[in-house]
């Protein structure tokens, strides 16, 4: 089985100014996808996806291949659809791994879990979700508790929210679902792979920034878990 990585990269993005360029938490934050997925040794082949050749140059130190995205799919219109599939249209392989550079607080063996469920080759979509056991609301309804009855957060159905920190797709039913007008990004059999809180953080605010920030600061400075035991009067 033949499965290829994409790091799709754009350089003009709007909510945070170059964010893929932008430093956190000591180097830019292209490089941690980028790290991450060299290190899981999970694919074929690993590409960075963009119109901007600075992401090929950042990518070779990290063994990367530059694909080189057309302009046209490199503005705010261009969907996630249409760049992998004309990236998918370039490049045969059996499944195709999205690794967001937008979630840099990813860890290796989460990756290399997910490769491996994608492997089972059981399903054409896998997408990467975070499970919440909260009372949760939709269009002002309960969608996983009673308002009849307070039950405790371990007893409550979870619900699943997609972060699309990875995602894969089966190629031949991708491109076929795109060619047909159908919508392949949930195409075909689909499955979820859940993944820690704390790996699912996405970038679309300053307020996201800080918070990824300092989840990766805390881990390369942990602090020593310390207890209140009594007061001293």
């Amino acid at each position: 089985m033949r499965i290829l990585a994409m790091i799709p990269a754009r350089m003009g993005s709007k909510r945070i100014v170059r964010k893929n360029v932008r430093y956190m938490a000591g180097q830019p934050l292209i490089s941690y996808a980028m790290s991450l997925a060299a290190q899981s040794k999970a694919f074929d082949q690993i590409w960075v996806n963009s119109e901007e050749p600075v992401f090929g140059e950042i990518g070779k130190q990290f063994g990367i291949r530059y694909h080189a995205r057309p302009a046209e799919l490199a503005n705010d219109i261009a969907t996630n659809r249409e760049f992998t599939y004309e990236f998918l249209k370039q490049h045969d392989c059996d499944f195709l791994v999205m690794v967001n550079s937008t979630s840099p607080v990813l860890r290796v063996q989460t990756i290399m879990h997910f490769v491996n469920f994608v492997k089972r080759d059981e399903y054409d979509t896998v997408l990467s979700v975070v499970s919440e056991r909260a009372e949760t609301f939709f269009k002002e309804q309960p969608l996983n508790f009673s308002l009849g009855e307070k039950r405790p957060s371990q007893a409550l159905e979870p619900t699943q929210k997609v972060v699309w920190a990875l995602t894969a797709w089966r190629r031949s039913t991708f491109l076929k679902l795109q060619e047909s007008g159908e919508c392949p990004v949930f195409g075909g059999r689909l499955s979820t792979f859940e993944i820690p809180k704390d790996e699912a953080c996405d970038l679309d605010t300053e307020e996201d920034w800080r918070i990824a920030e300092g989840i990766l600061l805390s881990r390369q400075r942990p602090f020593p878990q310390k207890y209140f035991e009594s007061i001293q009067l």
